[in-house]
């Protein structure tokens, strides 16, 4: 969910400002993305670099944050999304760590569409995670490195059970995945748009869409 920065300084309004429009764009959009019948929705919402920032952009972010998960609770009867968290919230604060599993729990028997939220998340720190979840298990005895194949190293990933994206949409003009599901991402599509992340609306998710359906899926076949 890129570019609410930029968003916010070409109107001469703080970062913060961004963000929060940014909010309001990823509850528009999820909402839609429920009623046409997505079935997994994952949201880069905060990436393990984006710590760097000021810490009055953090706290505004991780306090947006907090509000979505409260008002998730609030309405989670009405809305029944499952809800799951990609990344390593260790960092988070004991109030986010507390919202986030009580989320987690809450949803965790609703069907139809799960929505991912990739919170404090990088690809190349999941991957790491993964392979040392699998070197502790060598060293139990619990197995051996030759066991290892490509569906037992998905299942130590924090997306294990969760299908592959087919569809993976960049805002803002930027033209890379910036360490977003490096694993999963092997036969994504791909889809880039100028439009910032605040202005991005259901119209914009339709064209990507349409985009998709154009393209032939081959995975490395020739048909």
């Amino acid at each position: 969910m890129d570019g609410n920065g930029r968003w916010a300084a070409k109107r001469g309004l703080p970062r913060t400002a961004g963000h929060v429009a940014g909010a309001e764009t990823f509850r528009r959009v999820a909402t839609y993305c429920k009623e046409i019948g997505v079935e997994y929705l994952t949201v880069y919402a905060f990436s393990t670099e984006n710590w760097k920032r000021s810490s009055e952009e953090i706290e505004a972010i991780m306090g947006l944050f907090g509000k979505y998960l409260e008002e998730a609770i609030r309405d989670m009867e009405k809305n029944r999304v499952r809800i799951h968290f990609f990344g390593d919230l260790s960092p988070l604060s004991e109030p986010l760590r507390d919202l986030c599993a009580q989320v987690e729990e809450k949803s965790k028997t609703f069907e139809g569409v799960q929505l991912n939220m990739c919170i404090n998340y990088g690809g190349r720190d999941e991957i790491l995670r993964a392979v040392r979840a699998w070197g502790e298990n060598i060293a139990a005895g619990e197995c051996s490195p030759s066991d290892l194949t490509e569906e037992r190293f998905s299942g130590l990933l924090d997306s294990a059970g969760v299908p592959d994206p087919d569809l993976i949409i960049r805002p803002s003009g930027e033209q890379r995945l910036s360490n977003f599901l490096l694993w999963q991402a092997a036969y994504s599509e791909l889809y880039y748009t100028d439009v910032l992340w605040p202005d991005f609306n259901e119209e914009e998710l339709e064209k990507a869409i349409t985009a998709f359906h154009s393209r032939s899926r081959r995975y490395g076949g020739t048909k």
